[in-house]
C-alpha cells in the first residue's frame, strides 16, 4: 500500500494592490472574516500597512494591506507611495485587482509595469464580479491576460464570498514551504490602538463630502481599561477650522454619529464596552508638514 505524502506545510506574505478604490481592503476582510482593514466608499482610505493572518491547516497566508498606489500631489502622497513599493518588495505573492466593472485604464497599466520587476509571483485578480454579467465579465478577464504577464488570473466577488476561497488556494500554492509564522490565535500584528485609530477614521470618513478624505488624522491619545469597560480618548485632526465644523456638524451631531458608529465596531473588536471621547483638532496642513506627519504617525 503506497503512503500519501503529507502536503508541505506553507506560510509567507501576499498583499493586493490596485489603483485606489479597487477593493483591496474589502477583499482582505472577506479572507480573513473579520473587520482588520478599514473599507470606505472614498478612495486613498487604507494609510497604515495592516497584517491580517490567515491559518488553514497546512498553511498561513499574511496579508499585507497596502495604501492605494497614485500620483503623489503632497508629502504624505509620497511617503505612501514608498510603503507601498517597500512591501511589494518583501512579499512572496501579489495580487493585482482590476474590478470587472471598470475599463483597463492608465493606473492599471502603470502598476502592472511597475510589478514586472519584483521576485514575487504576481496574480491578476478581478474583483466586484457581482456587478458584472457574464459576457461583460468575460471580455474583462481577456483584457486583464493581455495586460501582463501573470501566474494566473482569478474572478472574485468580496461581496458575495464568490471564488474567495479559490483565490486563497492559489495564493497558498504559490508560498515558500515554511514552519508557521504566526500563533494560531492571532489574526493581526497591528497594535490595537492603531486599529481603533482606523475604525474611528471610518467613520469620520462616512458621509463627509469629498474634499475631506485626506485631510483626516486619528491619534488615539489613551486607552485605559477599567473593569468591563474600555476608556479611550482620541483626537481626530483636521487642516482647517471650516473642515472642524464639517466633522462636528450642525450642534455636534455628526461628530456623536461618528461617536456611536465607532464605539460599536471597537466594543466588536475588543470584546469590552467601550467609553469613547472624542475631540476634533486643527493641524493646519499637516499633510505636507514633515514634523506634523511624523505626529500623526506616518
Amino acid at each position: 500500500m503506497t503512503q500519501v505524502q503529507p502536503r508541505p506545510y506553507r506560510a509567507g506574505f501576499g498583499c493586493f494592490v490596485g489603483r485606489p478604490n479597487a477593493g483591496k481592503s474589502t477583499l482582505t476582510n472577506a479572507i480573513v472574516g473579520t473587520k482588520i482593514a478599514i473599507t470606505s466608499s472614498k478612495p486613498q482610505t487604507t494609510r497604515h500597512i495592516i497584517r491580517a493572518v490567515l491559518h488553514r491547516p497546512e498553511s498561513q497566508l499574511v496579508l499585507v494591506d497596502t495604501p492605494g498606489l497614485h500620483r503623489p500631489r503632497t508629502l504624505l502622497g509620497e511617503r505612501l507611495n514608498d510603503l507601498v513599493r517597500e512591501t511589494w518588495s518583501e512579499v512572496d505573492v501579489i495580487g493585482l485587482c482590476i474590478p470587472a466593472n471598470e475599463p483597463i485604464g492608465r493606473g492599471d497599466r502603470f502598476i502592472t509595469g511597475e510589478l514586472a520587476s519584483l521576485r514575487a509571483t504576481v496574480l491578476a485578480v478581478v474583483t466586484k464580479t457581482d456587478l458584472v454579467d457574464k459576457k461583460r465579465l468575460a471580455e474583462q478577464l481577456l483584457a486583464v491576460s493581455e495586460l501582463g504577464e501573470f501566474a494566473d488570473v482569478v474572478p472574485v466577488s468580496a461581496v458575495s464570498g464568490h471564488q474567495v476561497d479559490t483565490l486563497v488556494d492559489v495564493m497558498t500554492g504559490y508560498l515558500p514551504e515554511s514552519p508557521q509564522l504566526y500563533p494560531d490565535d492571532m489574526l493581526t500584528d497591528d497594535p490595537e490602538q492603531v486599529l481603533v485609530a482606523e475604525l474611528v477614521r471610518e467613520a469620520a470618513l462616512e458621509g463627509v463630502r469629498d474634499e475631506l478624505p485626506h485631510s483626516i488624522a486619528v491619534v488615539v491619545e489613551e486607552m485605559i481599561p477599567e473593569g468591563d469597560v474600555t476608556k479611550i480618548y482620541a483626537d481626530v485632526y483636521v487642516e482647517r477650522s471650516s473642515q472642524k465644523a464639517i466633522v462636528i456638524g450642525h450642534r455636534g451631531s455628526r461628530l456623536k454619529q461618528v461617536g456611536i458608529t465607532a464605539r460599536r465596531q471597537i466594543e466588536e473588536l475588543l470584546g469590552t464596552r467601550v467609553y469613547l471621547d472624542l475631540h476634533v483638532r486643527v493641524a493646519k496642513d499637516w499633510q505636507r508638514d514633515p514634523k506634523q506627519l511624523r505626529k500623526l504617525g506616518f
